[in-house]
């Protein structure tokens, strides 16, 4: 059986996009008979993200993580995050000439630069010096490979996104008794996903927030005609995306949105900026409406069809992601064993 080591700053308890990223491709990987450990900072101590302190941050050095990577011997190394544990996996590999994939979640820049004045040039030359040592770097659409590669990024792989349509489904909707037409966001209510956005919108019926985050006392003050549904996981949130008539996406700094899918799974329209996660899951499909006018994104969106909505949805799934991921993770570490093609995995 062939080992896998992914190491990831993004684990469970979070409830993030990163972690239902990883592990819907773990599960995935598990079935088709890989064996697949998590290095995260349950394995570690930890200490609270400055600002954020849901997450926990692991402390470990470089001995400790190359301890446990010895003790698995995997396979193949894939590295999630940029964070701690990221940081110990590459300087681990690098110093021993171990080959490694990377994946790039998140516009950190973008998102730092929303908590502390750090210029996003400066952010994004550590990014390329983190992801520049590995064989691939797996980024979530093909508009950002495209704006990442004139900035020296290399390497650079587009990988897709998938849906668990087990829960994701047009459901029964929850009995909310709010005005329509319903506009939904399904977001960790924090500075980068410019929820306030959303909610300055002058705009018919309700405004209606799925989640929970370090802004929600804040944003329950300043809008108190919006409607606070806090988090929501599994069915009882397949039922809050059935409820609404168009699913809004303020943020700038994400590079994808799982809740797009999630919702377009669920019958609804999309709303969003013109940013690389709506341009690529909308594209021409008919499921959405992208523009710098968020409200006119909205009002559009309604006269979307469901249907649409739920055939775009179609086009993501966890088999093709973890096609590519599994087309550039192996033949990274020299044992004198024979590469994984993609001919090969097909066969």
């Amino acid at each position: 059986m062939q080992k896998i080591l992914i190491v990831t700053d993004a684990w469970h308890p979070q409830i993030n996009g990163v972690v239902r990223t990883l592990a819907s491709l773990v599960r995935e990987l598990r079935d088709r008979g890989f064996e697949v450990k998590v290095v995260g900072p349950q394995d570690f101590r930890t200490v609270p993200c400055p600002t954020y302190p849901e997450i926990r941050l692991a402390l470990t050095g470089n001995r400790g993580m190359a301890r446990l990577m010895d003790a698995f011997n995997p396979d193949a190394i894939h590295i999630a995050t940029e964070g701690p544990l990221g940081l110990a996996a590459r300087r681990a590999c690098v110093r021993r000439g171990i080959g490694f994939t990377t994946s790039l979640h998140t516009r950190f820049p973008e998102y730092l630069r929303k908590r502390a004045p750090i210029p996003e040039r400066l952010t994004y030359k550590v990014l390329r010096w983190f992801h520049g040592a590995a064989t691939a770097c797996l980024v979530p659409t093909e508009s950002m490979r495209r704006q990442l590669e004139p900035m020296g990024f290399r390497n650079l792989v587009t990988w897709t996104r998938g849906i668990d349509r087990d829960i994701f489904r047009p459901s029964e909707p929850i009995a909310l008794n709010l005005p329509r037409p319903i506009f939904l966001t399904v977001s960790r209510l924090a500075p980068e996903k410019n929820v306030e956005g959303f909610l300055d919108l002058d705009l018919p019926g309700s405004k209606l927030v799925v989640g929970d985050g370090p802004s929600m006392a804040s944003l329950v003050a300043r809008y108190p005609d919006a409607h606070f549904a806090g988090l929501q996981t599994g069915d009882a949130l397949a039922r809050y995306y059935s409820s609404a008539d168009v699913f809004v996406f303020p943020s700038k700094t994400d590079t994808f949105g799982n809740v797009l899918i999630e919702a377009l799974a669920c019958g609804v329209p999309l709303a969003a900026f013109p940013e690389p996660g709506p341009n690529d899951v909308i594209a021409d499909s008919g499921a959405g409406v992208i523009s710098e006018d968020l409200r006119e994104a909205c009002l559009r969106a309604l006269l979307l069809d469901r249907e649409a909505a739920i055939c775009r949805s179609h086009a993501y799934n966890w088999e093709a992601c973890a096609d590519i991921f599994l087309g550039h993770a192996f033949g990274t570490i020299s044992r004198g064993e024979p590469t994984i093609t993609h001919a090969s995995l097909a066969a």
